[in-house]
């Protein structure tokens, strides 16, 4: 019964998510349609989207078991999820939008004039993206095998099935309308549980003692200093490497939307995070035997149940199904349409045809990969992530929008540069051990070295390039800048 009617959950969501997308593909019609939905989606409407492709597997189910595990160090990872959109707001979010372009690589290329440059983040963003991809299918595998003991392989193909048929239909027109509706279903799906069992509990004695449920050796005062600064570096400048995101700032109207929407989706996720950590500490008390890898991932899964046996606690479980598996659908779509719009125009013609061609290959790639591998901690999965952007895309990034003596070859330097060294500390590490003493935590968390590293590189090239910055450089600059009625020209966008 209880499976049946998780799996009910699962496919009203996909039902759901199918009628909207369809909804949206008839409003699909132009290039711009698929690419950017014609730079005209509103700040709420936007902001919802976007809060509902940031919010993945690893937030859904990754953080309450984060939480249970390790105790107050898990917050620091939503801190630095949330804390990463503020700098979005202060440094980028209104110069890409006004930058024109339609997707990370058109930036790069159009503020260096490099075709190779734009090559390198053009390979960046695909490697970033499909890494980012591979946790949300572990997370659906994870999800019909613990409610409904299916074979791994099921979960990840229904995703891909779905998110590709929706992406490749309609673009991001249609993706747009399904992923704020998501958001909305995840957030319900995590806090009417939060809030029942927060009720039922306040009613009862504490099954394990307080001293247990929270030991000093998982609070604040265990926290390793560098560990923690170097991973809040990551996630903070990691946010402005995420493809999916940034192309979002593309489909707002102008400049100041860009911002509004910037500030709505800090508060959007804010409140996730909030709910989410609470059913963490939650399981500390309710479910301490979760607490152990394998199983931690399960716990939001496992709880409403485990607090309440009966039909109650079965009806909550559907509810958190249904929002796990919006969480894997919203995030890949985000994922996939963003690195649909790189190989369509990098690889082939830029067209609608191409785009849907591409948006089947972005997500066959992390399909394989997936049925090929395990399921890792998903907020440590998602972790590495941030750290890949941080390290070989965020200096550019920063340095293409607020400097004007970046060139070309300073660029492409330090994206190679950045993302070896990150690849190269991470198999260090892995392959040193955890018995490598301060060396072996330095490898293991390179933000905070890694990241000056590349922004040192880019600028030292970049000085010593006699080529220079681009002769359009400050015409492009003043793009970024100046409000859209002050612009230099009347360029159209694309």
């Amino acid at each position: 019964m209880n499976a049946a009617l998780d799996l009910t959950a699962i496919a009203l969501v996909v039902v759901a998510t199918v009628v909207l997308g369809v909804m949206g593909v008839r409003l699909s019609r132009t290039t711009g349609d698929f690419f950017v939905a014609s730079r005209s989606v509103r700040s709420v409407w936007n902001a919802s989207a976007i809060s509902g492709e940031y919010l993945s597997a690893g937030t859904f189910l990754g953080l309450s078991g984060l939480v249970l595990l390790v105790g107050a160090d898990g917050f620091w990872f939503p801190i630095g999820y949330a804390a990463g959109y503020l700098l979005l707001l202060l440094f980028v979010a209104a110069p890409l939008r006004r930058s024109g372009a339609y997707t990370l690589p058109d930036f790069i290329e159009a503020r260096l004039e490099s075709g190779a440059a734009r090559r390198i983040s053009s390979l960046l963003v695909l490697v970033i993206g499909w890494l980012y991809i591979v946790p949300q299918l572990h997370g659906a595998s994870l999800t019909l095998r613990v409610v409904a003991d299916l074979p791994p392989w099921v979960g990840a193909v229904v995703v891909v099935a779905v998110v590709t048929g929706i992406v490749a239909a309609g673009g991001m027109r249609a993706i747009t309308v399904v992923q704020a509706m998501q958001y909305w279903l995840k957030l319900t799906a995590l806090l009417v549980p939060a809030v029942v069992l927060l009720i039922v509990l306040s009613g009862r004695e504490p099954s394990l003692e307080p001293a247990l449920a929270f030991p000093v050796e998982v609070g604040p005062s265990a926290t390793d200093a560098y560990s923690t600064a170097s991973l809040m570096i990551a996630l903070l400048l990691g946010t402005i490497g995420l493809p999916h995101v940034l192309v979002r700032f593309y489909t707002s109207p102008d400049g100041g939307s860009a911002r509004r929407t910037t500030v709505l989706v800090v508060a959007m996720i804010g409140a996730f995070y909030a709910v989410s950590g609470t059913l963490g500490l939650i399981a500390r008390v309710a479910a301490p035997d979760l607490a152990q890898p394998g199983l931690a991932d399960t716990v939001v899964l496992a709880l409403p149940s485990r607090v309440l046996p009966g039909p109650i606690g079965t009806a909550l479980t559907a509810l958190v199904v249904a929002g796990a598996f919006a969480a894997f659908l919203s995030t890949s779509s985000g994922l996939v349409v963003s690195l649909a719009g790189v190989i369509s125009q990098d690889v082939f013609d830029g067209s609608v045809r191409s785009f849907r061609l591409s948006a089947v290959l972005c997500a066959t790639v992390p399909l394989a990969i997936a049925l090929l591998t395990g399921p890792e901690a998903l907020v440590s999965s998602v972790g590495t992530v941030f750290l890949v952007a941080a390290t070989s895309l965020t200096p550019v990034i920063l340095l293409g929008v607020w400097w004007r003596g970046l060139t070309a070859r300073g660029a492409a330097t330090g994206m190679l540069v950045g993302a070896l060294t990150c690849g190269i500390s991470l198999l260090v590490s892995m392959l040193w051990g955890a018995d490598a003493g301060f060396a072996g935590v330095l490898l293991a968390q390179p933000a905070a070295w890694a990241i000056p590293l590349t922004t040192a590189v880019v600028i030292v090239v970049s000085r010593l390039d006699r080529h220079r910055a681009p002769t359009r450089a400050d015409r492009y600059l003043a793009r970024l800048h100046l409000p859209e009625h002050r612009q230099p020209d009347s360029t159209p966008e694309r």
